[in-house]
């Protein structure tokens, strides 16, 4: 496990977290767009649950490596949903933001198997 692999993993994990917790808080500028997007306000708090948990998972896997494959793979697979439901809502100038939560995940993923 190399130090690049547990910076990246742990950021990624924060910044999932983060979003969880923007979702959880109902932040204006995170739920707003939601509803802009046409997201149903009842999928909120389990999108909000599918990142706390992928975030957690992340961390597992330091210990755990199956696990943060699963988590970041499912995250990747959650924040490219994001981008197609912003497309989708024909919203392009939004989509780098599910982007930017999804790279250092993504990144994650592929140092942890380059190590």
């Amino acid at each position: 496990m190399t130090t690049a692999y547990v910076i990246v993993t742990v950021v990624g994990a924060i910044m999932a977290a983060f979003s969880a917790a923007s979702i959880f808080f109902r932040a204006k500028w995170v739920v707003q767009p939601l509803a802009d997007y046409g997201v149903p306000r009842g999928w909120w708090t389990p999108l909000g649950v599918a990142k706390a948990a992928g975030a957690l998972g992340l961390i597992a896997g330091l210990w755990v490596p199956v696990l943060g494959v699963a988590a970041g793979i499912g995250l990747v697979l959650y924040f490219a949903g994001a981008v197609i439901t912003v497309l989708r809502a024909r919203w392009p100038s939004h989509v780098a933001f599910p982007l930017m939560y999804m790279a250092p995940v993504a990144a994650s993923l592929v140092l942890g198997f380059a190590a």
